[in-house]
């Protein structure tokens, strides 16, 4: 069992079609994620805004999942053997997924702002990650030392759609390991390398938008790894686990054929 976690986010690359969901679910799965993550939202909530008039909208009401959705989804997920996640926009969220019986969801950037929605959600899960984009520093500080117990878990992301490498910031993971036991990476870059970066600064939660096809509707889609590319990171995890086996200060078995018959073979 690995130590870490490759979250494959679909998000609402779906556009409320079931049927691609769990193409897109079956795909992750093969694919080597561990985590298929979606997005719960209620469009009656929304505040008005650019989204009412630029083509947002109508893939936010395309894409909001209803309890039926969500339970197809989590039934999906359990047959084809990974986990299902979710990130939480606002507490009215919150009841529909304890029923689900949920117990481990996402704190979106553009949220982690909401002091209440935090503490909402921290009364109610056993554990959550938070991502970090957009986010002072200060502010996600204060998240992370007021639950002591580290079931807060911090994901560096940098909220640029998609993000270029001189902006991914990769140091900001150290100085997250400095409040938090665990870190996680959230990244959009369009290739994996930020996230085999991460990987190698011991992240142990990755998170890469995924799609089986970059020409479907939506920015996230354009942006999103592909299975193949899913695949390779996964294969890159496997391993770096192998490689970071602890085999200890001394030679290995191994070894033992270039000590036995190559050692002192030049003489003096």
């Amino acid at each position: 069992m690995t130590n870490i976690k490759i979250i494959a986010e679909i998000g609402w690359n779906h556009l409320g079609n079931m049927d691609l969901a769990e193409k897109m679910i079956v795909s992750a799965s093969k694919s080597g994620a561990q985590i298929c993550k979606f997005q719960s939202w209620s469009v009656k909530n929304l505040k008005k805004g650019p989204w009412d008039s630029d083509g947002r909208l109508e893939i936010y009401n395309k894409a909001e999942l209803s309890f039926e959705d969500h339970v197809k989804l989590i039934k999906i997920c359990k047959s084809n053997s990974v986990d299902f996640m979710t990130s939480i926009f606002n507490s009215e969220s919150i009841d529909m997924l304890k029923e689900l019986n949920i117990d481990f969801v996402k704190i979106p950037s553009h949220e982690n702002y909401n002091s209440e929605l935090v503490v909402n959600i921290m009364n109610n899960f056993s554990s959550a990650l938070i991502s970090t984009g957009a986010s002072k520093w200060t502010e996600i500080e204060q998240h992370i030392n007021y639950f002591k117990k580290g079931n807060l878990i911090p994901m560096h992301c940098v909220s640029s759609y998609p993000c270029n490498s001189e902006n991914i910031n990769l140091p900001k993971i150290s100085e997250l390991r400095k409040i938090s036991n665990k870190v996680g990476y959230s990244g959009h870059l369009q290739t994996i390398d930020d996230a085999i970066a991460a990987i190698s600064l011991g992240c142990s939660y990755i998170e890469k938008h995924f799609t089986i096809d970059k020409s479907l509707p939506g920015r996230d889609n354009q942006f999103a790894i592909l299975p193949e590319d899913l695949k390779n990171l996964s294969n890159f995890r496997d391993t770096f686990e192998k490689m970071n086996i602890n085999k200890g200060s001394d030679f290995q078995e191994s070894e033992i054929d270039i000590i036995e018959n190559y050692r002192g073979r030049w003489g003096g």
